[in-house]
């Protein structure tokens, strides 16, 4: 098997590669994403601006102030509020 090689410089096999993977269910739909990813990296990687909305995570509300630390799962149930203002 041929190794991948990382921006790290570190290198790994494909298959260690493809186990970083993750499948999350975002508002009831199961999308996959590459892992490993936080709730704010996830927000980032789909576009949603992280002082907008709110996260639940496994039926449980996440601070605003962990979403930088808060790890997801391959697994883990997401349901994303985006804020809109209005007049």
């Amino acid at each position: 098997m041929r190794p991948a090689s990382l921006s790290q410089g570190a290198t790994r096999t494909i298959l260690e590669a493809m186990d970083d993977s993750l499948t999350l269910t975002v508002n009831g739909e199961p999308r996959g994403f590459p892992g490993p990813l936080t709730v704010a990296s996830l927000l980032a990687a789909i576009g949603l601006d992280t002082r907008k909305v709110a996260v639940e995570r496994n039926e449980e509300i996440v601070p605003r102030s962990r979403y930088a630390e808060t790890a997801l799962l391959s697994g883990d149930q997401l349901e994303i509020v985006h804020f809109i203002g209005g007049g």
